[in-house]
């Protein structure tokens, strides 16, 4: 049995992935900042440098490891949306999106019914519309429960 799923809209789209965002990014900031912390308490002390550092050089690599992770998904997912978008505006208007256009244009025009895709998508670039602007602009929402 699955869950009926929440209606979307500009004001609740935005999704979070709690192990992500509330348990694992916020250790390795405090990781990060205890291990610089210990860093530059081991300065006077030529002994314990030694270990600082390396602490402090692991706890960087894994809070850029930790970021890098999430960011690399996202990218894939952004060219996947940007194929989808180009192919769903190519079926509608009959032409590919407008070259002006950036990923994050596109990104956002996703959210956009079939009916008002293509005036929006030329308005985006047109007019150079953020993407908070093209989201605020979309009347008739079409969800997209698949991205976090």
């Amino acid at each position: 049995m699955t869950l009926p799923m929440e209606q979307q809209s500009y004001a609740k789209h935005t999704k979070f992935d709690p192990p992500f965002h509330f348990i694992l990014a916020p250790m390795t900031l405090v990781l990060l900042i205890g291990a610089v912390y210990n860093l530059f308490q081991s300065f006077d002390d030529h002994s314990r440098l030694y270990n600082a550092s390396l602490i402090a050089v692991m706890a960087l690599a894994l809070f850029l490891n930790t970021f890098l992770t999430r960011i690399f998904p996202l990218k894939a997912q952004d060219r996947a949306i940007r194929a989808e978008e180009n192919l769903r505006h190519f079926v509608i208007a009959g032409k590919l999106l407008d070259r002006r256009i950036t990923v994050k244009q596109i990104v956002a025009l996703r959210f956009a019914s079939d009916e008002e895709f293509v005036a929006l998508a030329a308005k985006a670039a047109a007019d150079g519309l953020s993407q908070a602007d093209i989201k605020k602009s979309i009347k008739s929402w079409r969800a997209d429960h698949d991205r976090l």
